[in-house]
């Protein structure tokens, strides 16, 4: 790890799907989510603050949904979306649970960041969420904010 990540006050983590989901069938890689967990709570351990953002809730909802052998129409992989979002925070949950670091879920749309008054509040909840011990765990709002899945 690098001097420079080490000294750092703030970090944020993003995980994209292909290092959270085995593509072949579909599960979630719970080794991999494990390593990051432990990985986390070494940087609290030091002190540092530490944002996860994490994208995997259409790749494991269209598990859930029993949906992989197909292409989705939007609304199916914002039905797959709204699955998997449950299952990708519980995975985090569990993986930091041993390290008795809380999750706290985040969904946020482009919105959110451009309208000054709900950026105003996500930084006020994400700043509260740290000052409680948390790890605000990001994601896009996919049930709503469908630019990301049509293009994306």
């Amino acid at each position: 790890m690098s001097e420079r990540i080490k000294t750092a006050r703030r970090l944020v983590v993003k995980v994209g799907s292909s290092l959270l989901v085995d593509k072949t069938n579909g599960a979630l890689d719970k080794k991999w989510v494990a390593g990051l967990a432990a990985d986390i709570a070494r940087c609290r351990g030091r002190g540092q603050d530490v944002i996860l953002v994490s994208s995997g809730a259409i790749a494991l909802g269209r598990t859930v949904l029993h949906l992989n052998d197909r292409p989705l129409k939007l609304e199916e992989k914002q039905a797959a979306a709204a699955a998997g979002q449950v299952s990708l925070a519980h995975a985090y949950e569990e993986a930091l649970r041993p390290h008795k670091l809380p999750v706290a879920q985040v969904l946020l749309t482009v919105d959110d960041t451009e309208e000054r008054r709900r950026y105003l509040n996500a930084r006020g909840t994400l700043n509260a969420l740290l000052d409680f011990g948390a790890l605000p765990l990001i994601n896009e709002n996919d049930t709503v904010a469908t630019s990301e899945i049509r293009y994306g």
